[in-house]
């Protein structure tokens, strides 16, 4: 008998199937509108596809009745138009980026002097920015294990510029396909995590699954667009520092890990081959890519 469970998911306009773990774990998802199968774990291809091909026999009536999707520019001649982005330069390769390098620019142009720092621990007095610290400290540590990977074909990209003055903490891209990386430090707190918010210590909602979610969409159109490779953007939340965290039975397209926990990704694979994983990662590292993301 299959240790694999079929569940569905419908909420927020989506109808899915997800075929879970033993850990509750999606190895693999489908669209119930399109029939298109997702595979998360290669391993369990053969029967995730065995267990959801009798349930998607039949498009469902909202398939049916959906909006055409738009088609993308092409030629004449019938070929997509791909944007060409110039030669990186030094300045624009996010390759050079450290992990938490956004938070570390702004603590060196806008944080305190050191005397500043040093007359706050003086008189146990919080400052603003402590917080920031922090997040650079957190992002430092889940950069570090990331960079682990590498050894097994992995790409990983920190600090990722969005316009508006947002960032992705860390873009990786390897065997297992292409995973948008939050990193969130709540150091001795413990953390529940839902479709779309989270609780800290049970504090008022935080929407970090959302915002996830929304980033994973934005890195999935720069990539689409660019590199024209169709692949499947991953949410992710690391958290560092928490000293319980809880995942919702029903949160299945965000993956939840503590820092130590991220090394889960590696013997991901069967999502894109090593063609696939220069391409993507070579149009990631160009800066201009993400300016209009």
């Amino acid at each position: 008998m299959s240790d694999l469970k079929v569940v569905r998911w419908k909420r927020h306009g989506q109808d899915r199937l997800y075929v879970n773990l033993p850990d509750g774990s999606a190895a693999a998802w489908a669209d119930c509108r399109t029939g298109k199968v997702t595979i998360l774990v290669e391993p369990y291809r053969h029967e995730a596809l065995r267990l959801l091909r009798p349930l998607l026999t039949r498009p469902s009536p909202a398939s049916r009745s959906s909006p055409a999707v738009k088609p993308k520019p092409r030629t004449t001649d019938g070929r997509k138009v791909v944007p060409e982005l110039p030669p990186l330069t030094p300045p624009d390769d996010l390759a050079l980026n450290r992990p938490g390098e956004s938070l570390r620019c702004l603590l060196a142009e806008k944080g305190p002097s050191p005397a500043q720092r040093v007359l706050s621990w003086l008189l146990r007095r919080e400052s603003e920015w402590d917080s920031w610290r922090m997040g650079l400290a957190g992002e430092r540590r889940v950069g570090g294990e990331l960079q682990r990977l590498s050894r097994s074909g992995w790409r990983v990209l920190h600090s990722v510029p969005l316009p508006r003055d947002v960032d992705i903490d860390h873009l990786l891209i390897g065997p297992g396909g292409v995973f948008s990386i939050n990193t969130k430090r709540h150091f001795g707190k413990s953390v529940w995590v839902g479709d779309e918010m989270a609780k800290v210590s049970h504090g008022p909602p935080q929407p970090y699954a959302r915002k996830s979610k929304a980033e994973a969409g934005r890195v999935q159109a720069v990539m689409e667009r660019y590199a024209d490779i169709p692949v499947q953007v991953q949410p992710v939340i690391v958290f560092v520092g928490v000293t319980e965290l809880t995942k919702a039975a029903t949160q299945f397209t965000v993956r939840v890990y503590r820092e130590r926990e991220v090394s889960a990704l590696g013997p991901l694979s069967g999502v894109l081959d090593a063609g696939q994983v220069d391409a993507l990662y070579a149009v990631a590292r160009h800066r201009r890519a993400w300016l209009s993301a």
